[in-house]
């Protein structure tokens, strides 16, 4: 018997839209992609980036601390989190609907370790979110402590370290589901980074 081929898809959070509705018929396209690769007797297993995505649902928490001062803000990696969950949840309902055959289709929220002394940590790099003027930028450093950068002179961005990935915490799981015959969403925006404490 065969061995199927087993690949690794990758979506640029770009290319899923800066709105719900841009999303929603992004997947769909995709997901067709996605299937017709399964129907040639591949096992897939799709991740996907953020960028946008996260930064919408950054902004949406800091306005929440703006209608409740008692609210604190929302750090990134609870973010990074919501937008795997968000992302994937469309991915999966789009997937579904496309595929022929009851292939159980399953977002893991992936977490992945890096290394609490990576240079990246000194130089945030990853620019997330929506563009601001310099004035609006300047605020958002003082208020929230954000590091803000010129981009490609269309305004400024918050800025995030990229550290490089050292595990993925969930991998046994996501073997055994893809193992096990599964279509798997994991490590959406490169993974929640996470370091080790302790043994």
């Amino acid at each position: 018997m065969n061995k199927k081929k087993r690949i690794v898809i990758a979506l640029g959070g770009n290319a899923l839209g800066n709105t719900l509705p841009e999303q929603m018929a992004a997947v769909k396209v995709t997901s067709k992609a996605i299937v017709d690769l399964i129907e040639e007797g591949c096992e897939v297993v799709v991740t996907h980036g953020n960028g946008p995505q996260v930064g919408m649902i950054n902004n949406a928490m800091i306005a929440l601390t703006h209608e409740d001062a008692q609210q604190p803000n929302t750090p990134l990696s609870v973010c990074v989190a919501m937008s795997q969950a968000y992302i994937g949840y469309d991915l999966q309902n789009a997937l579904r609907e496309e595929l022929f055959t009851d292939i159980p289709v399953a977002t893991m929220i992936t977490q992945v370790r890096v290394n609490e002394d990576d240079p990246a940590f000194n130089n945030p790099s990853k620019p997330i979110g929506k563009f601001f003027n310099e004035e609006q930028a300047k605020m958002m450093e003082e208020k929230y402590g954000y590091i803000m950068k010129e981009d490609a002179g269309r305004g400024y961005r918050r800025v995030v370290a990229s550290p490089k990935p050292q595990e993925i915490v969930e991998i046994g799981t996501i073997r055994n589901m893809v193992n096990a015959g599964e279509l798997v969403i994991a490590c959406g925006g490169g993974g929640i980074p996470v370091t080790l404490q302790g043994n």
